[in-house]
């Protein structure tokens, strides 16, 4: 093993990353040194590479960043029984305390004293990352390292669609970034009626329709309200995942009565929304989504790409080394990308 590894990081609270030389860490108690082979820029990568207001207030530079990865398992610590060296895995990177009233009720997804990796603690923009065992997922052996890396947020958008009735619903996806885009998969897997799915950027509408949407909107073009009263009149389900106020209000009111909206999508400002008229006389239910049902996510993920009935490789668009982080962010901050991934050798 080399003495060092190249990692990725916050250095300062300002716009940007630096790749440096850092110690390859070891693993403690518990805990389990990967060796990256793939890892995916996630939309919260962008907000700390860019530094906005919730990367302000939640990091504290200097960081390892990222959260999205897989790779081999090449040293266990001590009281490790569950993996060996030579493991392919991926992980949950949501890291809980097993203790608290959350965690102890099924709902460890919000754990009262959660860390995420990358965000909280070191993460996987390196050549090497330390994780605890009890987090790492194993993975089949052959399994393309960037659609290992993928389950991550693949977890995401199953816990969104899994969240309600799926079967022959009619659902309206708003936002099409890479879990927009795989709850479209996920659904239509699922057996969902129609999907509906609206965006601003035509790049991404077209990956939708690749993905298993049956219509899409651009919402640059076209008022939504409109545009889907006119394909289908309300909708079943709705999956918010733009975070734009203005989005979330527009799929209450597109929402069939009793019908339910889930939303994954964090507006960067206070929402304003009719709750008599489009919540409670409606009868809908508003359900928020953080994270992935530990584990049940990570089994019904597995089992969608085993089946065959999920295809995410139209999702993979772009692939850098980790030197290109430069060249990685951009084309992921234009928008004209699915999912990017970096590989650090």
């Amino acid at each position: 093993m080399p003495n060092g590894m190249k990692a990725l990081i916050k250095p300062v609270a300002a716009r940007g990353a630096r790749l440096i030389d850092l110690p390859i860490p070891e693993p403690g108690p518990g805990e389990v040194l990967v060796k990256v082979k793939a890892a995916s820029i996630c939309g919260t990568d962008v907000h700390i590479y860019t530094w906005d207001p919730w990367a302000q207030d939640r990091v504290n530079p200097p960081l390892v960043f990222g959260h999205e990865f897989a790779g081999d398992v090449v040293k266990v610590g001590p009281g490790v029984a569950n993996l060996v060296v030579g493991n392919f895995v991926s992980a949950e990177t949501h890291i809980v305390c097993n203790t608290c009233q959350m965690c102890r009720t099924g709902n460890a997804h919000v754990c009262q004293n959660y860390q995420i990796i990358g965000v909280d603690r070191q993460g996987c923009f390196a050549e090497y990352i330390v994780i605890p065992a009890a987090n790492a997922w194993l993975n089949q052996a052959g399994l393309d390292p960037a659609i290992a890396a993928l389950q991550e947020p693949l977890g995401n958008a199953v816990h969104t669609v899994f969240a309600g009735p799926v079967v022959a619903k009619t659902i309206l996806i708003i936002g099409c970034g890479p879990i927009g885009l795989l709850a479209a998969g996920v659904a239509a897997a699922a057996g969902a009626g129609r999907i509906i799915a609206a965006d601003v950027n035509p790049y991404r509408l077209e990956l939708a329709l690749r993905m298993g949407a049956t219509d899409i909107i651009d919402c640059e073009k076209n008022d939504l309200i409109y545009a889907v009263t006119q394909l289908c009149g309300k909708v079943d389900v709705v999956y918010e995942m733009s975070g734009a106020p203005l989005s979330i209000a527009q799929g209450l009111k597109l929402l069939q009565n009793a019908g339910q909206m889930s939303v994954l999508g964090i507006p960067a400002q206070k929402v304003t929304l009719d709750i008599t008229k489009d919540v409670v006389f409606k009868g809908v239910t508003l359900k928020g989504i953080t994270g992935r049902a530990m584990y049940q996510s990570w089994y019904i993920a597995r089992g969608l790409l085993e089946s065959g009935k999920l295809n995410v490789q139209p999702l993979l668009t772009h692939s850098f080394g980790l030197a290109e982080y430069q060249q990685a962010f951009a084309v992921m901050i234009a928008g004209n990308s699915g999912k990017v991934t970096l590989i650090p050798d």
